[in-house]
């Protein structure tokens, strides 16, 4: 860790309790005067650090400040089992999953995995087929995890489903409220899209098999639909409307990330039946797209439920049946 990380590790950490530059100094192996540059850094960050009149520092909060090593605290408190994972936080970026893709392009990619890539707001943030999603600042967090999986035959639906369960679990725990899956990629909440999802995986030209996968991902916490172009704010809502957010930015990132990262891991069966349970389709009469963002070939079906491989099962009013692994689909209300 840097003398940032590690000063900010230790002040997290002392519950209040005033840490002596002397202290901090000798944990962190750098000088006293290393210490006073962190500490005026992570000041300037918008993180509360008070100094005490015996030359200690007390770490009393922050004003929703995202940053790495906030991010990084969090993460390794809440999954220990992550503690070599590494993160990286910008003000603003044009897409995290931009910048994850040119790190796999350019470096050693068993070296990038469980790399965290957090931005405050992007502008080209991206959803499926070259939608642009919608990034705002302050009312959202954006990030991408890069996964470099273990499997031979690793699924990108399979991912993408995955870490739509892994959100849900981190927005409930968090926020105290019942989001909902919508087919594939996309969170929901009390009827209105709160978080996206964008798997884009990278394929061993000599095994045909995906050796690394970034794994995209965008919240919106607060502000309800005001924050959107009024297309957008047609289907895109927040968790919270005006209320004051009990949860940091750099909390709930970590909280994701640590999720995304740990379920990957988790067995894939209960995964899915965990992912079924979620979805609000089922039983739904739904328009199916079969190309995206056109009106040929829609039909209407009803949906009967997901499998274990991610597919969508529709049942068609001629009664014959499909399983459906790519296009759209869409209720009344998103019209």
């Amino acid at each position: 860790m840097t003398t940032r990380e590690n000063v900010f590790d230790v002040l997290s950490r002392s519950e209040g309790e005033a840490v002596s530059g002397e202290k901090l100094a000798e944990i962190c192996g750098v000088s006293r005067a290393a210490i006073w540059k962190a500490v005026k850094s992570l000041r300037e960050e918008g993180f509360i650090i008070e100094g005490t009149t015996n030359g200690g520092y007390v770490y009393n909060g922050e004003s929703d400040v995202l940053s790495a090593e906030a991010v990084k605290t969090f993460l390794v408190s809440a999954f220990p089992n992550l503690s070599s994972a590494s993160v990286e936080c910008f003000k603003t970026i044009d897409s995290t999953n931009t910048y994850a893709k040119k790190l796999l392009a350019d470096g050693d990619r068993l070296k990038l995995d469980k790399r965290i890539i957090v931005a405050e707001s992007q502008t080209q943030g991206r959803g499926r087929l070259g939608r642009t999603f919608c990034s705002p600042e302050k009312t959202g967090i954006y990030l991408t995890m890069i996964h470099i999986p273990k499997e031979f035959n690793a699924d990108p639906a399979k991912i993408t489903a995955s870490a739509a369960v892994a959100v849900c679990r981190a927005i409930q725990r968090l926020f105290k409220v019942e989001p909902k899956i919508k087919w594939i990629n996309d969170i929901y909440l009390d009827g209105k899209k709160i978080a996206g999802i964008l798997t884009e995986g990278f394929i061993n030209f000599e095994t045909s098999a995906i050796d690394a996968a970034a794994i995209g991902i965008g919240i919106n916490i607060s502000g309800g639909s005001a924050q959107f172009p009024k297309d957008v704010a047609k289907v895109a809502g927040s968790i919270l409307q005006d209320e004051k957010t009990p949860v940091s930015r750099s909390q709930l990132a970590a909280e994701v990330a640590g999720e995304v990262l740990s379920i990957l891991d988790e067995d894939s069966k209960a995964v899915m039946r965990e992912y079924q349970s979620l979805s609000f389709l089922v039983g739904q009469t739904v328009k199916v797209h079969p190309v995206i963002d056109s009106a040929a070939g829609v039909y209407e079906a009803k949906v009967t439920g997901i499998d274990d491989d991610a597919r969508l099962l529709v049942k068609l009013q001629d009664g014959t049946t499909k399983a459906l692994l790519s296009g759209e689909v869409s209720l009344h209300q998103d019209f």
